[in-house]
């Protein structure tokens, strides 16, 4: 923690990174990072590749500060929730430091702090702030609330335990706007995505005796739709709910027709192994990959159920 501190006040100019397709953890944490930046009188720029990013985040704070373009004149990056360096979207040639909570982090940075005790990385960072004697405002701490609901799973993923809600409980004592949070993370819902999950769900079968719920996703699907990326995580999630349901995965076809998968486990299966093996990462029970060749749904399909089945 020390030496993170020491490379902050010896940067002329701090940027922020986010990873593609960022987030609440990702956006939280690094929201919350800009507020401490500012208090420690930096000059901080706040990057993110993905030029369209889901707009029931645009309530947290700096969130008008996402750039696209990374700046030449950064002499110091921090980024936030990045399992590799893939993810960030850029070739960094600044200092670099790592902070994240994802098991499967591959230590890119120059500087790794990484913590997979931590149910996210914005809970990670509500300790560090504590241990440095930050000065935690509500704009920080509805930040840090934002990733830790998120992350979560509305606190009812099974790695939430007391400390989850001690630190909920501060966040709110803080000054933290859960009420707003809730209604931003949990409830705002665009048109688009009502359409696409009715297609999703239509779609969706069950294999391997129901055990494994699969969600195939085609281009044309989002672009009829209108949908991105991030509104195929809640019928991913919500499929979980059904009785039999141990594994859900859903395949999506992106613009250039590779792929890109998504994981979600309810149970003791460990799908960040399957993540892994194809240059993903994640958690035990929420985890991604992308497949970069062009292969059909389908294929993809019986690539990654066959691995699935080995592990159920």
């Amino acid at each position: 923690m020390n030496e993170i501190l020491q490379k902050i006040q010896k940067a002329e100019h701090i940027v922020l990174i986010s990873h593609v397709n960022p987030d609440a953890d990702s956006l939280g944490s690094a929201s919350a990072m800009y507020t401490f930046l500012l208090q420690n009188h930096k000059k901080v720029s706040w990057f993110c590749k993905t030029h369209n990013i889901n707009q029931k985040l645009s309530f947290l704070p700096w969130f008008e500060k996402i750039k696209p373009a990374f700046p030449n004149s950064a002499d110091l990056a921090i980024s936030l929730d990045c399992a590799s360096k893939e993810r960030l979207g850029v070739h960094v040639e600044c200092e670099l430091i790592n902070i994240d909570h994802h098991v499967t982090n591959t230590n890119y940075g120059d500087l790794n702090f990484v913590q997979p005790e931590f149910i996210s990385t914005t809970a990670m960072l509500y300790d560090f702030f504590k241990a440095n004697n930050a000065k935690i405002n509500k704009k920080m701490a509805t930040s840090l609330y934002a990733g830790i609901l998120d992350d979560s799973d509305a606190f009812l993923s099974q790695s939430v335990d007391g400390m989850t809600f001690a630190t909920v409980c501060e966040l709110i004592e803080l000054g933290a706007d859960f009420q707003l949070c809730n209604k931003k993370v949990l409830k705002s819902v665009s048109l688009a995505a009502l359409r696409l999950k009715s297609v999703m769900f239509k779609n969706m079968t069950l294999e391997q005796d129901a055990r494994i719920a699969l969600f195939c996703v085609s281009h044309e699907d989002m672009r009829a739709s209108g949908a991105v990326a991030e509104d195929c995580k809640a019928p991913l999630e919500e499929s979980l709910y059904l009785p039999s349901v141990e594994v859900a995965l859903l395949l999506r076809q992106k613009k250039d027709f590779t792929i890109k998968g998504s994981l979600r486990s309810g149970f003791d299966v460990d799908v960040s192994k399957i993540a892994v093996k194809f240059g993903g990462g994640g958690h035990a029970r929420r985890a991604g990959f992308e497949i970069d060749e062009v292969i059909s749904l389908d294929e993809a399909k019986i690539k990654i159920l066959n691995l699935l089945k080995k592990e159920l």
